[in-house]
């Protein structure tokens, strides 16, 4: 088995009782099925409190005041400190570590939903490299699509090579990667796998960069008509599961805070912030750099899951329109605090999305299913988004 980590993986750290927010709130834990089997044969007193504290029927920990029953005051968890790390469930074991299997193959990340973690992925400053080592462990997956995975993995190191690739503004490179991901969709989806490589290679030749960014002058639309766009793509939270009560007040508070005032107040808004930017090469560059980690990030995390259901178009669609909400939720701070953007900042805003978004699988149906609707996010309306 090849096991592949983002460079940083090995510097998580938890920091345990000194987590601004605990991951053993807020959200329903679930237990697997060898773990339920530990709690139900543990006798003595600490078994009747497991037996007591699991929600049996939906195999979960019961919650108190939206806190795991385990989670004490000083915000350490009891079934560690009680019975040792190997009775913690695989939830709690993992986190926030999150696994991709491929036959042959384990992708592993961090998860943008846990503060430290998030640190570490939006405050590394060289782009992300990927570690692989062989360990233990072989599954076999019935009728894998090796060719239209190894296909993926082909566009996905394009596609984060076009992601890091500095000497393009972002806004380019995150058009570029969209505009790549419809055209290997099309291809896919007419089983016309042979003729990827030849895409990839239009999209790394040398000035495609240059030549893109030409054509999307064509695409360049003003403030007021891309509040429009960002409204209705910040509507799409509002169709999802909410995991955390304090989340509708925070995501609405931002978004009063971007559209309330209509287009206009919009589009001045956006340029102020435009103009704070330009006055310091430091700052605009740090915005850039946020906007590739992010990007980097979900691709990473969610791309080649499309060998499974072959939408890879679908995937980085999740990709362009978080990194988009997170953006915005982050400039929607901005005009609040009326303070420049620190990486503190950064982090609870996209921990936040995170938590509500990747950790609901009926969430992430859900969005794709609103991706996959005709006209709803169509290419040319999120390249419009991405480059105005």
């Amino acid at each position: 088995m090849i096991y592949t980590v983002p460079h940083y993986y090995n510097k998580f750290r938890c920091t345990a009782s000194g987590c601004e927010d605990t991951c053993c709130a807020g959200w329903q834990i679930m237990i697997d099925e060898k773990t339920l089997e530990k709690y139900r044969n543990m006798r003595g007193a600490f078994g009747n409190r497991l037996h007591n504290s699991i929600d049996w029927k939906e195999s979960s920990f019961k919650q108190y005041r939206r806190r795991c029953a385990f989670l004490n005051e000083d915000n350490l968890c009891d079934i560690y400190t009680e019975a040792g790390p190997k009775m913690l469930c695989r939830t709690c074991r993992n986190y926030p570590r999150h696994m991709e299997e491929f036959e042959g193959c384990r992708e592993i990340s961090l998860s943008l939903s846990c503060m430290e973690a998030a640190r570490l992925i939006l405050g590394c400053e060289e782009p992300v490299h990927f570690l692989t080592k062989e360990g233990p462990g072989q599954e076999e997956y019935p009728e894998f699509d090796f060719l239209l995975y190894t296909k993926l993995t082909d566009a996905r190191d394009v596609m984060i090579a076009l992601m890091q690739n500095r000497a393009m503004r972002f806004e380019t490179r995150a058009a570029m990667v969209l505009a790549l991901a419809h055209d290997l969709q099309r291809r896919i989806s007419r089983s016309e796998l042979f003729s990827v490589d030849s895409l990839l290679m239009r999209y790394q030749r040398e000035g495609a960069g240059e030549a893109f960014e030409k054509k999307l002058q064509g695409y360049f639309i003003d403030g007021q008509k891309r509040y429009g766009i960002m409204k209705q793509m910040f509507q799409v939270l509002d169709e999802l599961e909410v995991l955390k009560q304090d989340w509708p007040a925070y995501k609405n508070r931002l978004a009063r805070s971007l559209f309330a005032e209509g287009p206009e107040a919009y589009e001045s808004a956006g340029k102020a912030f435009e103009r704070e930017l330009s006055m310091d090469e430091g700052y605009l560059a740090q915005w850039q750099l946020w906007g590739e980690q992010l990007m980097v990030y979900f691709i990473f995390t969610y791309f080649c899951g499309a060998v499974y259901d072959g939408r890879p178009f679908a995937k980085i669609k999740l990709a362009a329109v978080s990194t988009l909400l997170i953006r915005e939720m982050a400039r929607a701070f901005w005009q609040e605090s009326k303070k420049r953007l620190e990486l503190e900042d950064m982090v609870e805003i996209a921990h936040r999305y995170s938590k509500e978004v990747e950790h609901s699988d009926l969430n992430l149906k859900r969005l794709e299913e609103i991706f996959l609707e005709k006209g709803r996010f169509d290419l040319e309306k999120l390249l419009r988004a991405v480059i105005s």
